[in-house]
């Protein structure tokens, strides 16, 4: 099966392009991860991904891996055709997915053609390290993380709200010079992009060049 991949930066400014992008949703299935805001459920920016998915065709079912088995996640993302991660804490997340034993399954998942879509932190964890976040994320909200390998969906790893007035000073004053180095291949994304993959080959789109 080929993989589908589509990472983003602000899911709610391009679902609908990603959407048109995959064809024929007719209310496919997707199972909306939001481990990595579960701390802070509520806040606007979540119900606007949320609905930006509904808006463009899926069936959202809403979802955490925190306290799950691997057993059971595995049945859960069996029974969708699209799996989505969303953003939050990078760290955080990877630490529940350790603790969940859970990436394997969504790497088989991907394998066999299963659709999966990340923003933001959800993005930075399909890449081969998130380390390059340290400097955004705060990573003393996962005490048990151990390691920072993510789950290697695709061989780089995504920076994502690039241009953002409110990441601004976390890029030119701290994160810039955490990631100048050339042991991870970089890509900058703003909040009306995100990065397709087919199979061996992947594009970055910008919304605003579609219309």
């Amino acid at each position: 099966m080929t993989k589908r991949i589509f990472l983003t930066s602000s899911v709610n400014r391009v679902a609908s392009s990603i959407a048109q992008k995959i064809g024929k949703i007719n209310k496919m299935k997707l199972l909306y991860i939001y481990t990595a805001a579960e701390k802070k459920l509520g806040e606007k920016w979540q119900e606007y991904d949320k609905r930006s998915l509904e808006k463009a065709g899926f069936e959202v079912i809403s979802y955490t891996i925190t306290g799950k088995t691997k057993e059971t996640i595995k049945k859960d993302v069996a029974a969708v055709g699209a799996i989505y991660i969303g953003g939050g804490n990078t760290f955080y997340l990877l630490e529940k997915i350790q603790k969940a034993r859970c990436a394997k399954v969504f790497q088989e998942a991907i394998k066999a053609g299963k659709i999966f879509i990340g923003t933001s932190a959800g993005s930075i964890v399909a890449g081969p390290d998130i380390y390059p976040a340290y400097r955004l994320d705060r990573v003393s909200e996962a005490p048990g993380l151990k390691g920072y390998k993510g789950l290697g969906l695709v061989d780089f790893v995504v920076l994502p709200h690039w241009g953002s007035e409110h990441f601004k000073n976390l890029y030119l004053k701290q994160r810039l010079s955490h990631n100048y180095n050339t042991k991870n291949k970089l890509v900058l994304l703003n909040d009306y992009q995100y990065i397709q993959v087919e199979g061996d080959w992947s594009k970055l789109v910008d919304i605003r060049r579609e219309k």
